[in-house]
């Protein structure tokens, strides 16, 4: 009897890709696992779902069984493609184009069950058990149980393990018990923190008016005049022009104290004031003074306690009565307005006050973070090099007051709970849920949350998956109706009863049950927090399937991040589940990330970084081998575009003992680019599914590179097609052309070389051979090799497609560098290591033959020159071709834009270059990567992608004047086109 799973053979990639998009697709909707409280990633519900159901279905299981299982009731992708035609053609879509509620949302029904059931039981599985070891935000497990397999969960991170408890354990074990639990917990919360900290916010001088945000700027004293100067990038308020006029006060000259700025409202942009900082220096308002202030003048203010804060703008809602046509009261409207602060709007004395008299009694009852932000740090830029050096120091005052407030109500409610006796298992859940609370009002209300003028509201801390630190940022009073706290709550509530009625579908809303599930039939859940290779609570080969999101290598530092929180879940949750933080800070000893600020003293840091993940995950893949059963799965969810996290997660497998026998790329991100993106990034998440190698190969014997190099190449190019077809493009066709390659390398595993590398090479690689104290091998493979081969078919297959295969002439390597930059990035600003990689890929030298001729570095990124930016720079070459005829396209496409399309046409006939096939191979290849310019596509772009749409039209219009016979319309522009009726 054949053991091979789904997923080892099939898997709709498409359809799961536009899923799983769909269901992020509207922030408004999100499922709740996504806004219950904040991690740094998490794979889509589908996706996960996806991945263990394949991984335990027999390889010829109904995949339409399958299907309707997932919630995959139509065809997505041709659904997407229907609302994509009708946006092309400027049309509102009328309906529904899904005729299906989104995939995640359908539980799995007693059919679905039973399929389930009668499926795996033909590879001889019953009662199935899944394990995710790195289980952060919870994801994984949520679907495990939600597909009713007992379900083991893990994470190093306490705040990732209450989370999981919160997201799985809870909903599943007190299903609809807890949502009333947690509301009249949060509604005594919230009537006792509005009694301590109403005095800390005035009202509005307009009684019909509520004040809904603080908008404050740091400040510093100008070097030269010693007046305080507001810091801000912008003076924005709204998208419609509304903003601020600074109004400085010289006082009595340069070098007086009083010197100081205020602000006036004003709705036209060209009043608002000049932003006073830039790229981290300031500008000083003062007229008489008017001097550049260096950067590190405020840091130098910032470091010694000498940064503060003023107040610039308060948004406020003004309540508008309306009148029914009975002439009865209607319903409230609110009105966003901005005013600028009054004298009595400055409390900032009597806040000092009542933070220093209540200090020291919150500080002796633990209820006040004292822990300092740790040694190892990759964020010092949002934090410590601007004088923040405790995780308190994070808030200002006033926040800091409301947030200890919390705290203190938090621990009086919960010693309530246990005077009376009435803590139960329910209630100490809702006190778990009631501190994310707490949480997400910390990431709305600190020194880091600012003002989003396009949407008019808050940014939290973490918009982005770092520490930032802002210039300017937003307070949000706790005590507005709606707002503050009252959301917070809300929120938290409102995930309650979605997760209750995802993880028990058994459960009606009004709390009755429906159809109560036994204890038999709830599926074990247990969650741990502890290191991923020590899962010592798992006994050997009791697994049945490995589901897994690794982290992503130096993407996001999770636990350095996770201390914001931390700290003060300590003071809240852990009163609750003190097992989980009896720690000072989280640990970043165990964390398996590529942390250079681990190494930051050593030679090599990033070397020895890498070195250190890929160790890590190896340890933690040895440990899911342990615990798998013999014939057991494990399936990964990766998605990094950098080689170097590609070659470390796959030299772990292999070391663990594992063989990539499947891969599947599945588009999780994107909503399909039509160059609307002005900087790259990657959508696909690569499915990589992985067997012990004694179960998968039985021949191990070693094998040469020469022979199989051409087997990797011959398994990328025939699924790179259908990765294609599958909507897959851009930087996402060459990752997913990663797994094949490295299913083929793991393969035939053990590898070497017949022949020894070249000595460059060699020399390349003599820093990180000496300190890791290894003997170089030039004969030696390594998973890098099998993605340079892969980069190299993709790249060639890209080519052929782009310039129809008309013929065997090739691109020279400076165009083909071009178009394929174009054509994989999809963006004029990508990385810089991977357009090293792409240009060994094509030959081509990067910085010698390609950064300061086709584009300039800048930090990490490179940015792509147009024709006009080429010109300006002097780096247009001869138009003839000769250097590369990307340079005869590029003279060609600024005569059009600057002169006429027939200079342009007559320059080209004077060069020759009209007579070339590799001219006409170049230009059509060029129209199909350039991003189509407004007169064709009708979408206004902007910055440097509008430069390069300005040479796509230029190009075009040459074209159909000049060259139809020789090169063909751009097949791109059918995306563009209304469709001939048939």
């Amino acid at each position: 009897m054949s053991d091979a799973r789904l997923i080892e053979r099939w898997l709709p990639i498409a359809a799961l890709g536009e899923e799983s998009a769909r269901e992020r697709r509207s922030l408004q909707a999100l499922p709740p696992i996504y806004y219950l409280h904040v991690w740094w990633a998490r794979r889509p519900l589908i996706a996960s779902r996806a991945a263990i159901l394949a991984s335990v279905l027999p390889a010829d299981a109904n995949r339409e069984g399958f299907m309707h299982a997932l919630g995959i009731h139509g065809d997505p992708a041709a659904s997407r493609r229907q609302i994509d035609l009708a946006k092309r053609k400027g049309e509102r879509f009328e309906g529904d184009a899904y005729s299906y509620p989104r995939a995640f949302s359908h539980s799995p029904t007693e059919s679905d069950r039973e399929f389930v059931a009668q499926e795996i039981s033909r590879i001889g599985l019953s009662k199935v058990v899944v394990l995710d070891p790195t289980a952060g935000g919870g994801s994984i497990p949520f679907e495990s149980v939600r597909l009713g397999f007992d379900t083991l969960a893990n994470d190093l991170n306490p705040v990732a393990a209450l989370i999981e408890k919160a997201t799985v354990e809870y909903p599943l074990l007190h299903g609809a018990a807890l949502l009333p639990a947690y509301q009249k917990l949060a509604e005594r919360f919230i009537q006792l923190r509005d009694e301590r900290l109403a005095p800390l916010f005035p009202a509005e001088p307009d009684t019909s008016c509520i004040s809904t945000n603080y908008l404050w700027a740091r400040t510093i004293r100008c070097p030269y005049c010693n007046g305080l100067v507001p810091l801000s990038p912008n003076w924005r308020l709204a998208a419609d022009g509304t903003g601020v006029r600074i109004v400085p006060h010289l006082g009595a000259g340069t070098g007086d104290k009083s010197r100081r700025c205020s602000f006036e409202i004003v709705t036209d942009a060209k009043d608002h004031a000049q932003g006073t900082v830039l790229d981290g220096d300031g500008m000083c308002p003062y007229s008489d003074c008017a001097r550049p202030i260096d950067g590190d003048d405020i840091k130098q203010q910032a470091q010694a306690n000498e940064m503060g804060e003023q107040l610039y703008a308060i948004v406020y809602k003004r309540r508008i009565e309306t009148r029914t046509k009975a002439g009865k009261r209607g319903r409230d409207k609110w009105e966003r307005g901005y005013r600028a602060p009054r004298s009595e709007d400055n409390i900032s004395d009597f806040v000092e006050r009542m933070l220093s008299q209540r200090l020291e009694e919150w500080e002796a009852f633990d209820f006040v973070p004292h822990e300092a932000i740790g040694d190892v740090s990759n964020y010092d830029r949002g934090h410590r090099l601007y004088g923040v050096f405790r995780w308190r120091d994070m808030f200002s005052s006033r926040q800091l007051i409301g947030h200890i407030t919390s705290v203190e109500v938090f621990r009086e409610l919960l010693n309530e709970y246990q005077a009376k006796g009435a803590l139960t298992e329910i209630h100490k859940a809702a006190f778990v849920y009631l501190s994310f609370a707490l949480d997400k009002y910390l990431n709305w209300n600190a020194r880091s949350s600012s003002w989003n003028v396009q949407l008019q509201g808050t940014r939290s801390v973490f918009d982005r998956h770092d520490f930032a630190f802002k210039w300017s940022f937003t307070e949000m009073p706790p005590l507005v109706s709606g707002a503050g706290h009252d959301w917070v709550v809300d929120q938290v509530g409102k995930c309650i009863k979605e997760l209750v009625g995802l993880a028990r579908p058994d459960v009606a809303e009004e709390g009755q049950l429906i159809r109560s599930m036994s204890d038999a039939q709830i599926p074990r859940v247990a969650i741990t927090c502890k290191s991923g290779d020590d899962l010592d609570h798992i006994p050997d080969n009791t697994v049945d399937v490995v589901v897994m999101d690794p982290p992503y290598y130096d993407n996001v530092m999770y636990a350095e991040l996770s201390d914001f929180f931390y700290v003060w879940l300590k003071r809240t949750a852990g009163q609750i589940v003190p097992e989980l933080f009896t720690r000072a800070l989280t640990d970043k000893d165990h964390e398996a990330v590529a942390n250079v600020a681990k190494f930051k003293t050593q030679k090599g840091a990033k070397a020895l970084a890498g070195r250190d993940y890929q160790d890590r995950m190896a340890r933690i893949f040895e440990e899911c081998r342990r615990v798998l059963k013999p014939n057991g799965m494990m399936t990964l969810m990766f998605t990094h575009k950098a080689t170097g996290a590609w070659d470390a997660l796959t030299k772990g497998l292999i070391e663990a003992g594992f063989a990539i026998v499947a891969s599947w790329p599945v588009n999780t991100e994107a909503e399909g680019s039509l160059h609307i993106k002005d900087k790259s990034a990657a959508n696909s998440t690569i499915f990589l599914v992985c067997r012990s190698r004694a179960e998968a190969i039985k021949d191990q014997s070693v094998e040469y590179w020469e022979d199989v190099e051409p087997i990797v190449a011959s398994a990328v190019r025939r699924r790179v097609v259908e990765f294609q077809e599958a909507g897959l493009s851009g930087v996402d066709l060459y990752l997913a052309s990663f797994g094949p390659a490295l299913e083929e390398f793991s393969r035939h595993w053990p590898l070497k070389r017949g022949t020894p590398r070249p000595k460059p090479e060699a020399v390349r690689r003599q820093t990180q051979v000496e300190l890791f104290n290894e003997t170089w091998d030039p004969y030696a493979v390594t998973p890098e090799d099998a993605l340079d081969a892969a980069r190299r078919e993709v790249k060639r297959w890209r080519l052929e497609q782009l310039t129809h295969m008309k013929t065997s002439e090739e691109l020279d390597p400076l165009t083909s560098f071009f178009v394929l930059a174009w054509d994989a990035f999809r963006a004029p600003v990508f990385p810089y290591d991977e357009a090293l990689r792409l240009s060994r890929a094509i030959g081509v030298d990067l910085d010698t033959q390609v950064v300061g001729v086709l584009m300039e570095k800048k930090g990490s990124n490179l940015v792509m020159w147009d024709s006009a930016r080429r010109a300006a720079k002097g780096a247009l070459g001869a138009p003839d071709g000769s250097r590369g005829m990307i340079d005869a396209i590029h003279h060609a496409a600024h005569f059009g834009r600057t002169r006429t399309l027939q200079s342009a046409r007559e320059m080209i006939a004077k060069t020759g270059v009209d007579k070339e096939q590799s001219f006409f191979n170049a230009l059509e290849a060029v129209l199909e990567v350039l991003p189509v310019g407004k007169a064709f596509s009708g979408i206004d772009l902007e910055g440097d992608l509008a430069s390069a749409a300005s040479d796509f039209e230029a190009l075009e219009n040459l074209r159909k004047l000049a060259f139809t016979q020789q090169v063909p319309s751009p097949k791109q522009l059918e995306l563009w086109q209304a469709p001939t009726a048939a």
